[in-house]
């Protein structure tokens, strides 16, 4: 892993981001710009060590020091989008596990599809 992991970021699931979006299209009529975000950080190393948990990996992570860390924290001000009654609805953790889920029901039927497109060409 690049950097020491303490960045912290912002995590929003893609549903969650539709619905606010569409609560925007009904109720917001407003020339200012409004974030859409969770509200909540995480460190990078809190995810990794959450995402091996989630998929069951025991096995150790090394973080490479010697790579940059980026910008210490990316965080949204949501107060504008939770006073129209907004907020995320699927937990970071059952996001990632919606996800992997979706990877372990649907991998190999993603991979035979690429290898046909590589063997065959696209279409």
């Amino acid at each position: 892993m690049w950097g020491s992991g303490k960045p912290r970021r912002e995590f929003l699931h893609v549903d969650d981001l539709a619905s606010a979006c569409l609560l925007l299209l009904e109720q917001y009529d407003s020339p200012e710009i409004i974030n859409v975000g969770c509200g909540e950080d995480i460190s990078i190393r809190e995810l990794a060590e959450l995402i091996c948990d989630v998929v069951g990996f025991d096995g150790e992570l090394a973080w490479d020091t010697n790579k940059p860390d980026g910008t210490p924290r990316k965080l949204l001000d949501v107060t504008k989008l939770r006073t129209l009654g907004w907020k995320p609805s699927i937990p970071l953790r059952d996001g990632i596990a919606q996800t992997y889920e979706w990877f372990l029901a649907n991998y190999a039927q993603v991979m035979l599809s690429q290898s046909m497109r590589l063997k065959y060409g696209p279409g």
